[in-house]
């Protein structure tokens, strides 16, 4: 019995393992803008937000340029000394990277939750074969 929970372990770790690599490659966080947007008389970095404060702000700057392009001026948009589309587009990144981050964060208690729960043999069985694979480099 055990064994087959060794197994269903180490396939479930196998998972996890394909989509910690998928999140990491989206890893990097590179503004266009300098990060520092002033909204309503207010400064504010995006790099200090918070996920639901930078939704809010997504929702906020998406509202303004949805106005501009009825009103045929969203060329001439410019908020901080940057256009409109830019802000939106380093917010969604930002926000993309946190939800990478999280996503990761996920990913490591679950692969550690699942280290708890194998067989000790099974432990011992990897660490052998985790030694004889370095010896043999």
């Amino acid at each position: 019995m055990a064994n087959q929970n060794d197994q269903k372990i180490l396939e479930l770790k196998k998972q996890i393992e394909e989509k910690k690599k998928s999140v990491s490659k989206s890893k990097r966080f590179n503004p266009v803008t300098n990060c520092s947007i002033e909204l309503d008389g207010v400064r504010i970095n995006i790099q200090t937000l918070t996920k639901d404060q930078l939704i809010s702000m997504l929702v906020k700057l998406n509202s303004y340029a949805t106005s501009a392009i009825g009103l045929e001026l969203l060329d001439q948009y410019i908020i901080s000394g940057y256009n409109i589309a830019d802000w939106i587009g380093d917010l969604k990144s930002k926000l993309d990277f946190i939800n990478s981050k999280d996503e990761e964060h996920k990913l490591k208690l679950m692969e550690s939750k699942l280290d708890k729960l194998l067989s000790d043999d099974k432990k011992v069985e990897l660490e052998l074969n985790e030694i004889a694979e370095m010896l043999n480099n």
